[in-house]
């Protein structure tokens, strides 16, 4: 029987974070276990309670959501992730990111990460946010770090405008991230 893969999905506070829970279904369905975490932002998008059905794990949406014994929940997903993987990343999320911020689960586990896990990261945001001198700064220094960056795509986005800063389709996404850590067929 083929070692179960944890995934870690950081779910970030964008329109396309509706997206995330086919993500984390197809996910499932291909075999990972699958954790979320959602920062407080991404709850005024989509509720928790899609991804615990479909991952059949709890969410964190909180720094201080414990389980019972006394290891710290970021702590131990940071240990236990063969990936992290953030669909949506917004600008605010990269930068965040790209600075160590650890003001919230996500960053936590970031930073926590075990050094054999790898980071994947699916962007979705404006298009000019997306080409901002200042985005680009925090995805160069994410990849400089090991980062892998799935995106944007390009087309018509939530706010009115076309280019680039689509989240990828959910499939391109999940088919990275099972290749990413051998569980694709």
């Amino acid at each position: 029987m083929a070692e179960t893969k944890t995934i870690v999905l950081g779910v970030t506070g964008s329109i396309a974070a509706h997206k995330a829970v086919d993500v984390c279904s197809l996910l499932a369905k291909s075999g990972a276990s699958v954790q979320v975490v959602m920062t407080r932002d991404a709850q005024e998008f989509v509720t928790p309670l899609p991804f615990k059905t479909l991952s059949r794990n709890p969410v964190v949406t909180s720094l201080y959501d414990e389980e019972d014994g006394w290891r710290p929940t970021h702590i131990r997903l940071a240990d236990e992730a063969a990936l992290l993987l953030i669909a949506p990343a917004t600008a605010n999320s990269l930068a965040k990111l790209a600075h160590g911020q650890a003001d919230d689960a996500l960053g936590c586990i970031a930073l926590a990460l075990n050094p054999d896990a790898k980071m994947m990261i699916a962007p979705a945001m404006n298009g000019k946010m997306w080409s901002h001198p200042a985005t680009q700064a925090n995805v160069a220094l994410l990849r400089e770090r090991g980062a892998q960056f799935i995106g944007p795509a390009e087309g018509d986005l939530a706010c009115g405008y076309e280019g680039f800063g689509r989240l990828e389709p959910t499939e391109s996404i999940v088919e990275a991230v099972l290749q990413s850590v051998g569980l694709s067929s």
